[in-house]
């Protein structure tokens, strides 16, 4: 079963071609639509095993969008499927499912009614998920189409650490409460990780750091999320690329008030000029932090050890509450490729049981890999994330 995978943005198509007969899912092709509205669009297509090709002309609406991809896929030359036909799901990963989805689910009236509503806390996300759905109904009509929820695997969170301490009616009235992002990445990289550490996950303390431009910890506790990092909004927990993390709410205030900004200038502020970003006056990239540290410039040491500091934080914090611990998985752009980061977070937790092999650290990128000692009480792993892979099965499962 050919199976296509979605991840719409505002101005963008993220895409996987992944084909679902064999049990480990086999990538046909990958590519991006950039540019959505702007004057000139582009889309790259990277079919496997034969020459990637780029396209470059206005792509109005998603809608256009997606026959390009459709386009390009079944392109004599470049295209990776006789004719569409063979599409037989598509699977679309959605932001933000609120307290409606605990597992992913087929596309209907209802469905698109519920990702609609929950575009109030989800502005950014949700409303390109749905002008995706939208856009396939379209191009593709009567294809089964499935969604893939970030906030579902937290959706097992119990009160006690999703509840804010805040009068309960605002619960009661907006389900302001910790929600949590990047699960499908953290179900993915504990399971895979605790099969490498010869764990059983239904029966493990595991924390997953999903660490990247966008970060967060996860506590998984015999194989359920117990807590996460980022909260009600994406903005929470770790120092990120553009985001400030976890911050004195008072702090915001007092600067609003005497800087004279709107809430929406606040959230701008906190969401896009912050983190290391705004602690460096540099990049949001830690490539840049990274080369800027090396050359000593003393804010990037500040921002990069507290990008550092605030991951360990957490794998602390998450240790504490599930009584211990018996992996530890890096994952995500800097989690995956970062040798300094995860020997930086794993240096000092000896109390706990972790013995690091900084050998094995070294030149790790990407892959999948133990780190720690063969005789670690808590076990080290990096695990190369793959999102669109559990995508594409949990479509497969729902379809099939």
């Amino acid at each position: 079963m050919v199976i296509l995978v979605l991840n719409c943005g505002s101005s963008s198509i993220k895409y996987q071609v992944i084909d679902m007969t064999a049990a480990s899912g086999k990538l046909l092709a990958k590519g991006l639509v950039e540019r959505i509205g702007l004057p000139e669009g582009d889309l790259t297509h990277k079919p496997v095993g034969k020459t990637p090709f780029e396209v470059h002309q206005p792509i109005p609406d998603h809608t256009t969008g997606i026959k390009l991809v459709l386009d390009a896929l079944t392109d004599p030359v470049h295209g990776v499927i006789a004719s569409l036909d063979e599409v037989k799901a598509v699977g679309h990963r959605v932001a933000h499912g609120g307290e409606y989805f605990p597992a992913s689910c087929l596309v209907n009236d209802d469905v698109k009614e519920k990702i609609r509503s929950l575009c109030q806390i989800a502005p950014l996300h949700n409303p390109a998920s749905l002008e995706g759905i939208n856009a396939v109904e379209k191009v593709l009509p009567g294809t089964p189409q499935v969604t893939v929820f970030d906030t579902s695997f937290h959706q097992t969170i119990p009160a006690v650490n999703y509840m804010y301490a805040l009068p309960y009616e605002y619960y009661e009235k907006y389900r302001v409460r910790k929600y949590g992002f990047h699960g499908t990445s953290h179900k993915y990289v504990a399971r895979v990780g605790a099969e490498l550490a010869g764990l059983d996950f239904e029966h493990s303390k595991i924390i997953t750091c999903h660490i990247g431009n966008g970060g967060s910890v996860t506590a998984v506790l015999n194989g359920k999320s117990f807590d996460t990092s980022m909260g009600f909004s994406p903005l929470d927990g770790l120092v990120m690329g553009t985001r400030c993390g976890q911050v004195d709410a008072s702090a915001i205030t007092f600067i609003g008030e005497k800087e004279g900004m709107s809430y929406a200038e606040l959230e701008s502020m906190m969401n896009k000029k912050s983190g290391v970003m705004g602690l460096t006056g540099i990049s949001s990239d830690m490539r840049d932090i990274d080369h800027a540290y090396e050359e000593g410039n003393p804010r990037a040491i500040l921002a990069r050890d507290m990008y550092y500091r605030r991951v360990k934080k957490f794998v602390g914090e998450y240790a504490a509450e599930m009584g211990g611990v018996d992996l530890i998985v890096f994952t995500g752009g800097v989690g995956e490729n970062s040798s300094d980061m995860r020997e930086s977070v794993c240096t000092g937790l000896e109390f706990m049981g972790v013995k690091f092999d900084t050998e094995a650290n070294k030149g790790a990128r990407g892959v999948n890999k133990l780190l720690s000692a063969a005789d670690s009480k808590v076990k080290v792993a990096v695990i190369a994330t793959d999102e669109e892979l559990m995508i594409a099965t949990d479509t497969y499962n729902l379809v099939k």
